[in-house]
C-alpha cells in the first residue's frame, strides 16, 4: 500500500495510475515482465533486489514511480560518463532530472542543490563516491527523496566481476532512510553474487526478482581466430552503417584495430584508460550519435555505453570470465531488436589470461580467476548450445532443444565419428613423452621435417606422417575439439604441453569413440516475435532523428530508439492520433517530434504509391475526442455493406473514393467481421490473385499488381490479400 501522501498523480487504484503514466509519460501500451510488481513494491515502500539483463527496462522500474511518489529519487550509477545520457532520456520523456558528479565545478553543484530544495527534481543521479564526502548524507536528509535505486549492484560483491570498494559506502543509506525503499539492480549476478549484494546493501525482506537471463533477440556465435583483422573487416564490410563495439584486451591492441579499420575506410575510434577524459569523452559522443560506426575498447574499461541500437558486439580476444563477456555482450540490442554477438577465439588466448592469473598472490583469488578463466574457454570451445551454457552459468535452465539464434543452433551441423584422427593425436601426444605443445605435435603428424623433430628422434616413431594427407588447420581444429571435450589438457605456463587424460586414454585404446561437430558458416536468423519493416522509410526516418538530435545536442536514440523507428516503418503512422499507438512514443515526445516524423512519413508514402499500410490502432485511453473517427467511417462503410450496398454505392453515398471503402472492407476483413467477398468478385479471380500472393511470399501490394500489367488495381488486391491472411490466420 501506499503512504500517505505518496501519490501525486495517481487517479483511482494503483494500476490504472501506473498503466496511465505508463502510455501518456513512457509511450508504452504495457509492461514488460517483472516490471509491475517491482514498481507495486517500490510504490508500497518496500525494498528490491532483482537481475534483470540489458535491455529488459530496468530503468523504468524506478523512474514510473519517481514520478508518482513525491520528492526525489535518487538513483546511484558507477558510470559517470552515463549520467548525462541517461538524464538527456529522462527529459525527453517530460521527466525533470539532474546528476551531480565531479565533473561539475561549484556554481553548477549549487544549482542543482538550489532545483532540489525547491522540489524541481524527480530523479537525481549521483556516483557512489558521493556518499564518502563530509556531510554530504545529512544535506540529503534536508531534501524530500522519496526512494533510493542502486544500479550496477553487483559492483558491491568482491565475488562479481566489477567490485568497486566505493559501493560498499552505500550500506549507509537503508540505515540513515529507514522508512524509503531501497532498490538494487543488476544484470549479472550469480545466485551467490547476489545473496553478497543483499547482504551488504543491507536489503530488508527485499521483493526479489530473478528474471531469466535470456535476450532472446541476441545471436551468440565463436569463430576459430585466424587471421583477425581481416576476419573483422570482412564482418563489417557485411554490416555497413550498423553501430558496434569491438572490445581488445590491450590498448596497443585496440589502438591497432581501430587505426586499421580507419586505414580500410571505416569510421573507427578508440576508447581505453590510456586515452584522456576529454577524448574518451569525445570518442563516446561520437558513437553516441552515430558520427562514427565502431568503437574499439579494452574489455577491462568500463565503457558505460547506454545507446540503445547497437547492432554488434565483438570480441577479438577472449574475455576472462562469463559475467564479463556476458555483460559486454548485453550492450548489443538494448532496443530489443535483433543484434549479434561475435566473439574470436584462439587456445593461444589462454596462456596470456594465465600469466597474469599466476601472478595473483592470494590463494582463493587465484582459485577463483583460474575457474572463471576454465569457465569462459569451456564457453568458447564446446560445440553445445551458446544461449544454455550461459544460462546455465547464472544457474538457469534453457528449455528448449534448439535456440536457432547461435551458430551451434542454427547453423547447419553434422556430427561425425573423429576416433581415427583422435588416435593419431593422442598417440602422437602419448609416443613423445607427453611433454610437448600443440606445435610440435602437429608438426609430427603431418611429417613435417623441422630440426627440432629430426634431433628428437620424432621422425622415427610410428605416428610420424599418419595425417599428412590433410593440413594443419585440420589437426589444429581436432586438437581444439579434444581440448573441449576434456580428452587431452594442457599443463604448463607460459608454454603448455599436452596431457593425456584418462577420457583420452580410453578413446586412445579403443574403449571409446569420439565425435565431432562439423559446422558450416551459420545464418543469422530473425528472432521470433520480430518483423521485417521498411528499410527504405527507416533510413529516411533514422537521417530526420540524427539531424534533430544534433541540434538538440543529445544522442539519436535519446529521441526515438531504433525499436520505435522500425514500428513505424511497419504502420506508416500519418497523423499525430497514429502516431501515439506506437511504443516509445509518449506524450512529450509526440508533441515535439510527432508532427516531423508523420511529416516525413507522409512523403514518403505520397513518393511512393502502392505501399502495404496496415495502420496500428492508437490506445483508446489516450485518444482524443476526434481521434476515433477514423474507425467509426470504417464501420459505416461496413454497415452499408452488409445492407446490399456495392462499393461504387457506397462511395457515391458517402462521397469518398472507392478505393477509401475498399480499404474499409479490407479492414473489416482482417477483423473478422462476417463477410461476403464473393459479392465483390468472382471466386476464380480471387483465387488467381492469391496464387500471386502465395508465390511471391510477401505481402507487399505493388509486386502483385504489377504482375497483373494493370487488369488488377490496388483496391482489388488489397481485399483478397486481407482475404488471403485472415484465412492464414484462421489455419
Amino acid at each position: 500500500m501506499l503512504k500517505s501522501g505518496a501519490m501525486t498523480r495517481a487517479c483511482g487504484d494503483i494500476e490504472s495510475a501506473m498503466l496511465k503514466i505508463l502510455r501518456t509519460d513512457f509511450g508504452f501500451q504495457s509492461f514488460r515482465p517483472n516490471q509491475e510488481g517491482i514498481i507495486k513494491s517500490l510504490l508500497g515502500g518496500r525494498d528490491v533486489f532483482s537481475v534483470m539483463p540489458t535491455g529488459a527496462g530496468k530503468s523504468l522500474c524506478y523512474q514510473l514511480p519517481a514520478v508518482m511518489m513525491e520528492g526525489t529519487a535518487v538513483i546511484i550509477s558507477p558510470l559517470i560518463s552515463l549520467m548525462k545520457d541517461q538524464v538527456d532520456a529522462a527529459l525527453e520523456n517530460g521527466i525533470p532530472s539532474a546528476f551531480m558528479n565531479s565533473t561539475m565545478d561549484s556554481r553548477e553543484i549549487s544549482d542543482v542543490y538550489r532545483q532540489l530544495k525547491a522540489g524541481e527534481i524527480k530523479l537525481l543521479y549521483l556516483a557512489p563516491e558521493r556518499f564518502a564526502m563530509p556531510h554530504f548524507l545529512e544535506s540529503l536528509k534536508t531534501f524530500q527523496v522519496s526512494l533510493f535505486a542502486i544500479d550496477e549492484a553487483h559492483c558491491i560483491s568482491e565475488w562479481g566481476h566489477d567490485f568497486r570498494p566505493d559501493y560498499l559506502r552505500l550500506s549507509v543509506i537503508p540505515k540513515a532512510f529507514p522508512y524509503l525503499p531501497v532498490a538494487a539492480f543488476t544484470a549479472t549476478a550469480t545466485l551467490r553474487v547476489q545473496e553478497e549484494i543483499i547482504r551488504k546493501i543491507g536489503l530488508r525482506n527485499a521483493y526479489t526478482v530473478r528474471a531469466s537471463f535470456n535476450r532472446e533477440n541476441l545471436f551468440y556465435e565463436v569463430k576459430q581466430k585466424r587471421n583477425l583483422e581481416l576476419q573483422m573487416l570482412e564482418f563489417l564490410m557485411e554490416h555497413k552503417g550498423e553501430p558496434g563495439i569491438i572490445y581488445r584486451t590491450t590498448r596497443d591492441s585496440v589502438a591497432e584495430t581501430a587505426s586499421f579499420l580507419v586505414s580500410k575506410g571505416i569510421k573507427a575510434l578508440p576508447y581505453h584508460a590510456g586515452i584522456g577524459p576529454g577524448e574518451r569523452t569525445r570518442n563516446q559522443e561520437a558513437f553516441n550519435r552515430d558520427e562514427v560506426q565502431v568503437v574499439v575498447a579494452t574489455i577491462a574499461f568500463g565503457m558505460g555505453i547506454d545507446k540503445s541500437n547497437v547492432r554488434f558486439v565483438i570480441h577479438g580476444d577472449l574475455p576472462k570470465n562469463v559475467e564479463g563477456y556476458y555483460q559486454e555482450t548485453g550492450r548489443a540490442g538494448r532496443d530489443g531488436e535483433p543484434a549479434r554477438c561475435l566473439l574470436f577465439f584462439s587456445r593461444g588466448d589462454i596462456p596470456k589470461i594465465r600469466y597474469f592469473i599466476d601472478r595473483i598472490e592470494t590463494t582463493d583469488e587465484h582459485s577463483a580467476a583460474l575457474e572463471k578463466l576454465n569457465q569462459m574457454a569451456g564457453y568458447a570451445s564446446h560445440n553445445i548450445c551458446r544461449r544454455k551454457q550461459l544460462l546455465g552459468f547464472f544457474g538457469e535452465n534453457y528449455p528448449g532443444d534448439n535456440c536457432h539464434a547461435c551458430d551451434i543452433c542454427s547453423g547447419s551441423a553434422e556430427q561425425y565419428d573423429m576416433t581415427v584422427d583422435a588416435q593419431i593425436i593422442m598417440s602422437a601426444v602419448s609416443r613423445t613423452g607427453q611433454r610437448f605443445g600443440i606445435g610440435h605435435i602437429i608438426d609430427v603428424v603431418t611429417g613435417a621435417d623441422t630440426k627440432n623433430i629430426r634431433e628428437r628422434g620424432h621422425n622415427e616413431i610410428k605416428t610420424y606422417g599418419a595425417g599428412k594427407q590433410k593440413n594443419k588447420r585440420h589437426w589444429q581444429d581436432i586438437i581444439y575439439e579434444l581440448l573441449a571435450q576434456d580428452l587431452v589438457e594442457q599443463e604448463g605456463t607460459p608454454y603448455p604441453v599436452l596431457k593425456l587424460t584418462r577420457k583420452g586414454l580410453d578413446v586412445l585404446y579403443g574403449r571409446q569413440r569420439a565425435f565431432g561437430l562439423k559446422k558450416e558458416e551459420s545464418v543469422l536468423s530473425r528472432p521470433a516475435g520480430t518483423e521485417e519493416y521498411d528499410q527504405t522509410l527507416f533510413e529516411r526516418l533514422r537521417a530526420l532523428r540524427k539531424r534533430m538530435a544534433i541540434e538538440q545536442d543529445i544522442p539519436p536514440y535519446v529521441i526515438f530508439s531504433d525499436r520505435t523507428l522500425h514500428e513505424m516503418c511497419r504502420h506508416f503512422p500519418g497523423t499525430k492520433d497514429e502516431m501515439r499507438s506506437i511504443n516509445g512514443v509518449g506524450d512529450t515526445k509526440l508533441e515535439r517530434y510527432g508532427e516531423e516524423f508523420t511529416g516525413e512519413i507522409k512523403n514518403y508514402i505520397h513518393e511512393n504509391p502502392g505501399i502495404n499500410i496496415e495502420r496500428k490502432t492508437a490506445d483508446v485511453s489516450r485518444r482524443s475526442p476526434s481521434s476515433d473517427k477514423k474507425g467509426q467511417s470504417a464501420r459505416n462503410s461496413y454497415e452499408l455493406f452488409q445492407k446490399g450496398l456495392s462499393i461504387d454505392d457506397i462511395s457515391k453515398q458517402r462521397g469518398l473514393e472507392a478505393a477509401t471503402v475498399a480499404s474499409h472492407l479490407a479492414q473489416a476483413i482482417r477483423e473478422g467481421h462476417d463477410f461476403d467477398i464473393g459479392r465483390i468478385m468472382d471466386p476464380a479471380r480471387r483465387k488467381e490473385i492469391e496464387a500471386v500472393f502465395l508465390r511471391l511470399g510477401e505481402w507487399k501490394l505493388k509486386p502483385v499488381v504489377e504482375h497483373f500489367g494493370g487488369a488488377a488495381g490496388y483496391a482489388e488486391v488489397g481485399l483478397v490479400r486481407a482475404w488471403l491472411q485472415r484465412k492464414k490466420n484462421k489455419e
